[in-house]
C-alpha cells in the first residue's frame, strides 16, 4: 500500500486497485462486475466462469492485507441486476462469509440498480461519510469532496516505444471543489479500462484547477499529469 492523502484525509491505495480508509478502517472498492461471464454466456459469448470467484478472492486479500473492518463497493458490484442469482455455489459461500466479516454497504450503479443484497450486506444508492460523498458516477459540478467509480480509468502512456496501460485512480483537486475528488480503477477480474485523459472523465471532474492520474509505482505514489486549467 501506498499513502494518499485526499480531502484532508489520510488514505492508501493498495496495488490491488482498492483504496483504503484508516480512520473509518474502511476499504472501498469499485466496479466489481461479478458474474460478467455468466452474463455473456447467456449471449452466446462464452467466458471462463471463474470471474467472481477471482475477483471475491482479490477483495478478501486486501480486506486481510489491511485489517478493514468495513467495505463499500462503489458501483456496478454485479454486470446486471440479476447477476446475484447466477453465483455458483463456491463464490456464494464466499461472498456471503466477506459480508458477515464486515459492515458491507453495496452501493448501486447504472449497471445494477435493482440489485439485492441476497447476501448480505446493506444497499444505498450513494452515502456521505466523513463529508465525502461516496457513488458510483462522478457528478460535474459536485464542490464536496467525492470518491467514484464507473470509469475504470487506466493510465496510458508510451515509453521508449512502449505502450504502458495500468489501472490508476484518477483525482482533481483545486476550482470550487477544493476538497478534491477522486475516481476509483476498477477492482473486478473481467474490467477493461478508460484511457484516464478522456474528455469524458475530465468533464464530469470539473470544476478543477489540476487533475492527475495516481498509481503505486515501486513502493511510492507515482503521479502523472492528466490536465491543467489554463491561466
Amino acid at each position: 500500500m501506498v499513502p494518499l492523502s485526499f480531502a484532508g484525509e489520510d488514505f492508501a491505495l493498495t496495488r490491488a486497485n482498492a483504496l483504503y480508509w484508516p480512520r473509518e478502517r474502511a476499504l472501498l472498492v469499485a466496479d466489481l462486475h461479478l458474474e460478467k461471464a455468466s452474463f455473456y454466456a447467456r449471449h452466446g459469448q462464452m467466458l471462463p466462469p471463474y470471474d467472481s470467484r477471482e475477483t471475491l478472492e482479490r477483495v478478501a486479500l486486501a480486506i486481510r492485507e489491511t485489517d478493514a473492518r468495513r467495505v463499500y463497493t462503489l458501483g456496478d458490484n454485479f454486470h446486471d441486476s440479476q447477476g446475484s442469482t447466477r453465483l455458483e455455489d463456491h463464490a456464494a459461500g464466499m461472498l456471503s462469509a466477506l459480508t458477515r466479516a464486515t459492515d458491507w454497504v453495496w452501493i448501486t450503479g447504472n449497471h445494477d440498480p435493482a440489485m439485492e443484497a441476497r447476501s448480505g450486506g446493506s444497499i444505498a444508492r450513494e452515502l456521505e461519510v466523513a463529508g465525502i460523498v461516496l457513488r458510483h458516477q462522478a457528478q460535474a459540478g459536485e464542490t464536496r469532496p467525492e470518491l467514484s467509480g464507473h470509469y475504470h480509468p487506466r493510465l496510458q502512456l508510451t515509453v521508449r516505444e512502449r505502450h504502458i496501460r495500468r489501472p490508476c485512480a484518477v483525482v482533481a483537486e483545486g476550482g470550487t471543489g477544493a476538497g478534491g475528488r477522486m475516481i476509483l480503477p476498477a477492482f473486478g477480474a473481467l474490467t477493461g479500462g478508460m484511457n484516464a485523459a478522456d474528455p469524458a472523465i475530465r468533464a464530469a471532474m470539473q470544476p478543477a484547477e489540476r487533475i492527475d492520474a495516481v498509481l503505486p509505482l515501486r513502493g511510492r505514489l507515482a503521479r502523472f499529469p492528466l490536465w491543467r486549467q489554463a491561466a
